[in-house]
């Protein structure tokens, strides 16, 4: 049984494609680091089977996909590198911090939900959804500032390239009130084998407690599905009851609970 690393991609799907296809939600993350984390590894069992995958995100952040807990325990990052953080499922994540011997501290504690059948907020939002478009590229990116600050991350010195590419590409969604103004986002990843997370859903205050993050939502998965996604994820933030009760609301459906961790020394 043991670690194996490898810096490209093809070699990294080649070794652990059944791993990660037998369930492509609880591998969401490396699935959508896979093409640009600097490091890529896989946990092989004594008879040839992948039970683990992660990817590491510079700086020494691993990201872990389905693992068991012995893999976890067993990690030692390739050259000695000390993670500076890690996330992934709650059990394997603490497995792995409890094996380094390093202090730690929680930073996050995350649920992974999966779209079942898609219902639309009763009562409906006043309003409409609309997909963004270029004129809408300085509003969205002042709001996924402010949603960086929301949940405690800390924002980029400009996100304009960053919500250029998700609209350009017709990736993010607007929810416009019944006056025409634009008053919630929300976005969905590339799809990646068959399946794509709803992200940057964001209602600045002056607009919430109106549905209108239901309505963003709802139309943005709404438009995954009828891409042909064959699975419809997002991550809820556990500390926020609201966000965790719409989302099973609209059809999502828990499938594991997710925890960020940070090395204090």
């Amino acid at each position: 049984m043991t670690w194996s690393f490898t810096d490209s991609a093809d070699a990294f799907r080649a070794a652990a494609a059944a791993h990660l296809a037998a369930d492509p939600a609880r591998n969401t993350a490396v699935l959508t680091l896979m093409d640009t984390a600097g490091r890529l590894g896989w946990w092989e069992e004594a008879d040839g089977r992948v039970t683990g995958v992660l990817a590491v995100a510079p700086p020494g952040v691993p990201a872990f996909g389905a693992m068991t807990e012995e893999a976890a325990r067993a990690l030692v990052l390739p050259g000695g590198e000390r993670a500076t953080e890690a996330r992934g499922e709650t059990a394997a994540v603490e497995a792995y911090a409890e094996a380094t011997g390093r202090p730690w501290a929680p930073t996050v504690r995350m649920r992974l939900f999966r779209l079942g059948e898609l219902t639309p907020p009763d009562p409906a939002p006043a309003g409409r959804s609309r997909v963004a478009t270029e004129a809408d590229v300085p509003l969205v990116a002042a709001w996924t500032t402010e949603f960086a600050v929301a949940i405690g991350d800390e924002p980029a010195e400009d996100y304009t390239g960053f919500v250029t590419e998700r609209i350009s590409e017709g990736r993010l969604w607007l929810w416009q009130g019944p006056d025409g103004r634009p008053v919630s986002m929300a976005a969905v990843s590339r799809t990646i084998e068959g399946q794509a997370r709803v992200h940057l859903v964001y209602t600045p205050p002056a607009e919430r407690g109106r549905g209108y993050a239901a309505g963003v939502t709802e139309a943005v998965s709404r438009a995954a599905l009828d891409g042909g996604v064959a699975q419809v994820l997002l991550f809820t933030d556990l500390s926020n009851p609201t966000s965790n009760a719409l989302y099973q609301r609209l059809g999502y459906r828990p499938v594991t609970d997710h925890l960020g961790v940070t090395f204090t020394g």
